[in-house]
């Protein structure tokens, strides 16, 4: 009897639905298709300097709860509206969490936080989340961690994320370059930027990659190269924070040295909060000083914001508070109302 070498630490398998199945089941409708193109384009057109408005990717760190999720997109329009000469929201919906060991991966991976990890029902639920974001009229966002899961929701989703975790990955690179939306890079978790120039760099060229048709075959695909991707600076572990004046300078003119447009994202919260949700004011008002003062090269921010401030313990989804994050600690809605008001006024003083 031969040993057996294949397979030998799976010890369950289930089946996934197809990507085809799903938009079958979950369709997109011409109106939100439109919607979701425009914005791609105007995004497309902030980041470039082409339109004077500042991009404001905000919400909840994850989602665990898409009831409070919508409830939260809904405010968050509103508050927005006034400042639409000024601003281009884009409500954050990030459906997957890396760990650095082990933790929640988020809703796609195990929709009901018992550890079931009912993949089929999580994809489900992210596409009809996108879906009824974009009923809304209001631009989505979202982090693309696992390379193949983009295949089922990619359509509703208007601006891509490659976090600092994966920026060094060849394979996120080469499914960057094949993104249909903008896709912003973070630098690393070290808090260099070189990796996500890098990674600019080789996103906006061609590559072949394996990975899912919409039918759920396998297969290789080519991709034309993602013309629209930019930086994202979120501070690090070695660098500390990288939203002073210094730091976007020597950002700007980095990205220029490589033939890049010298455009950069400021993710208010993480490294550069130092992981403190209150301390995204002050990143707030430095970069408001900044445009003032004639720094061009800002051209969005990143805020982490939920209904209610603070984050609290992973439970059963019936013994959780509503609307408050169970990852990152987030900035509350009613605080983040006047940090908008805030960007809206520097960029109408810095036009």
């Amino acid at each position: 009897m031969s040993e057996r070498t294949d397979d030998i630490r799976i010890s369950r398998a289930q089946p996934l639905i197809t990507p085809w199945i799903l938009q079958e089941e979950l369709p997109l409708p011409e109106p939100e298709a439109a919607a979701i193109a425009r914005a791609r384009r105007d995004i497309a057109a902030v980041l470039a300097g082409d339109d004077p408005r500042l991009l404001v990717i905000a919400g909840p760190c994850s989602v665990h709860d898409p009831a409070a999720l919508l409830d939260y997109a809904a405010r968050f329009q509103a508050i927005c509206e006034p400042h639409g000469d000024a601003l281009l929201p884009v409500l954050r919906v990030y459906f997957e969490k890396p760990r650095t060991v082990i933790g929640w991966k988020g809703l796609i991976n195990d929709p009901d936080l018992d550890d079931s990890f009912r993949i089929n029902k999580g994809l489900h639920l992210a596409r009809r989340v996108l879906l009824d974001v974009a009923a809304l009229g209001l631009p989505a966002a979202s982090e693309f961690l696992d390379t193949t899961f983009g295949q089922y929701y990619a359509d509703l989703v208007s601006f891509g994320a490659i976090g600092a975790r994966t920026v060094e990955s060849q394979v996120h690179r080469e499914l960057a370059s094949g993104l249909s939306m903008p896709v912003g890079f973070k630098n690393g978790t070290s808090g260099k930027i070189g990796v996500a120039i890098d990674a600019i760099r080789s996103a906006s060229h061609s590559h072949w990659f394996p990975s899912l048709t919409k039918e759920g075959t396998p297969a290789v695909l080519q991709s034309s190269g993602n013309p629209h991707c930019h930086l994202i600076l979120r501070g690090g572990s070695d660098t500390g924070p990288n939203y002073h004046p210094e730091a976007v300078q020597a950002a700007a003119e980095a990205l220029a040295k490589q033939g890049l447009p010298a455009s950069v994202i400021v993710d208010c919260s993480h490294g550069n909060s130092e992981k403190d949700p209150a301390r995204q004011a002050q990143v707030v008002s430095s970069l408001c000083d900044q445009m003032e003062q004639g720094q061009g090269a800002i051209r969005g921010v990143m805020l982490e914001s939920h209904l209610v401030g603070g984050n609290q313990p992973m439970a059963a989804p019936a013994a959780l508070a509503y609307g408050q994050s169970i990852t990152d600690a987030c900035l509350s809605l009613e605080d983040t109302a006047p940090l908008l008001q805030q960007l809206a006024a520097a960029v109408r003083r810095s036009a």
